[in-house]
């Protein structure tokens, strides 16, 4: 009877009103922008591992054990996974129980208000964003690697061209607007030859692991290079410590570092209500996804760090193929550079579906053009499928994405903060709602979670948390000039409906 006295209408008025859990349950049975349910476990699971798995494999596993944490780059990729893990249960509950497009923003609209809610899609949007474009031109330089003497940038006039990154989104968007399905089969596809060569790489590395290279598994700490002004972290900034590499202050920083090589299974929960059973699915896409991640990320620093002394991998131009090189190995950095390709393929698929769907979810409540909801034949957001294309392939053709790198790290573990706080608040004001999926040691583990996060957020640079706060405060600004009005009017329109409809 809890079930049927819940609250189906917002509990509060103005920017703090919230959407209830059933409100947004009946909008997904809108018949101009209803999704396709066509997703299973196997698929949000494929998602993860291909969101996930990207260039961080290939590349940051060395820089990291080379310049910070030396053979304990293995036990940081723990921690971090551990970190993740704890905002994974948060998510996997959250999504079975508001089984909704729009991930983190949809859950704060459950919870903290339609305010909350925009800062949280706001900021999803400059995550997606920057993600598929930095994405889609590292896509590009692998391109470059593989065609050799073919360089996959020209210039136009003033500009160069990246034609190599262009290409890619384009292929990307018409796939993701030929339907979600078709794109989890070409995700599955290609997610199986990326994994395929870390397997390959993992097994023949093996033969060549000296365990005398794992001595000292956490070398001696060693001053570092320390930046100034905004460029350092923000832990620096305001403890006024100076950096330091190796130790256990190196293998704390490390996990900060390659916490960033697991952004991205976050994305499984915006494809939610496009799954076919969500309670039972989305816990294991997402959960599923990052235990096998997590071991291929720990086996491949393990082979790394066995293959070459640590020292021998210092510097910004390591990767895994070094390694290999370094004990005559050559013919293995082809096959690197080709899974590295077919890795980030998925990783920008992924990543545009997640800021297609967000999108979605924001256009639907109003927030944004109320038109840009409507699916196609197929059940797909074309429209919106196809400005997210056009934008992506704009940044990622001309602008240098460089430290901005970094705004997508800050914009992750926000959404991680916001979700981990959210589900304790919902389990406290809902605790009639059917859940698929609960977090154990409530409140423990949310509260973890939050703290796992934020230690993570400090240690990003000066120079992040300011760019972070701009984007934050234009959204303020769109948010009461258009916003705020238009959500009232979708709100309003969909009462007069429903009303006539009864």
């Amino acid at each position: 009877m809890e079930q049927e006295r819940a609250p189906k209408t917002p509990r509060k008025t103005g920017i703090f009103r919230t959407k209830s859990v059933e409100q947004s349950m009946r909008d997904t049975d809108e018949p101009d922008t209803k999704l396709r349910k066509e997703l299973t476990s196997w698929d949000l699971t494929v998602f993860g591992v291909a969101v996930v798995i990207g260039a961080g494999i290939f590349t940051l596993t060395a820089r990291t054990a080379g310049n910070v944490a030396g053979p304990s780059v293995s036990l940081a990729f723990v921690l971090a996974a551990v970190s993740c893990g704890l905002a994974a249960l948060c998510y996997a509950e959250f999504a079975s129980t508001v089984p909704v497009a729009g991930s983190a923003y949809t859950f704060s609209y459950a919870t903290f208000g339609e305010f909350i809610a925009w800062i949280i899609g706001w900021d999803l949007i400059l995550e997606f964003a920057l993600a598929s474009s930095v994405v889609a031109k590292g896509w590009s330089l692998y391109l470059g690697e593989v065609l050799g003497s073919v360089s996959p940038t020209v210039s136009i006039g003033p500009l160069d061209l990246d034609w190599g990154a262009l290409v890619i989104v384009l292929i990307i968007t018409a796939l993701l607007a030929s339907g979600t399905k078709l794109s989890s089969r070409v995700s599955l596809i290609i997610t199986a030859i990326k994994v395929a060569v870390v397997l390959l790489v993992v097994i023949v590395g093996a033969f060549y692991i000296k365990a005398e290279n794992y001595s000292p598994y956490i070398p001696p700490s060693a001053q570092g290079e320390t930046a100034d002004g905004i460029h350092q972290s923000l832990f620096a900034f305001v403890t006024g410590a100076g950096g330091s590499t190796f130790g256990w202050y190196g293998l704390l920083a490390a996990a900060s570092l390659v916490f960033f090589a697991f952004i991205g299974f976050d994305v499984v929960a915006t494809t939610a209500e496009e799954a076919k059973e969500p309670q039972k699915a989305l816990p294991r896409g997402i959960l599923g996804s990052l235990v096998i991640v997590t071991i291929l990320y720990v086996a491949v620093t393990l082979v790394l760090t066995g293959m070459v002394k640590y020292t021998e991998l210092a510097g910004d131009s390591s990767t895994l193929a070094t390694a290999f090189e370094l004990n005559g190995l050559t013919w293995a950095k082809n096959i690197i550079s080709f899974g590295a390709l077919a890795g980030l393929t998925t990783v920008v698929m992924v990543l545009m579906l997640g800021q297609t769907r967000v999108l979605f979810a924001m256009s639907r409540d109003g927030l944004m053009p109320r038109g840009l909801a409507h699916t196609g034949k197929r059940g797909t957001p074309v429209r919106i499928t196809l400005i997210v294309g056009f934008v992506v392939a704009i940044l990622a053709a001309f602008f240098p994405i460089g430290t901005l790198e970094e705004m997508v790290n800050i914009g992750t573990l926000f959404a991680f903060v916001l979700v981990s706080i959210g589900v304790v608040v919902l389990r406290r004001t809902r605790p009639d709602l059917e859940r698929g999926f609960k977090v154990p040691l409530m409140p423990w583990i949310p509260i973890l979670a939050v703290i796992a996060c934020l230690w993570l957020m400090v240690n990003l640079s000066v120079e992040t948390w300011l760019r972070f706060l701009v984007w934050m405060a234009l959204g303020v600004v769109v948010y009461f000039a258009y916003s705020r009005r238009n959500a009232d009017k979708t709100m309003l329109e969909r009462e007069r409906a429903r009303s006539a409809d009864q």
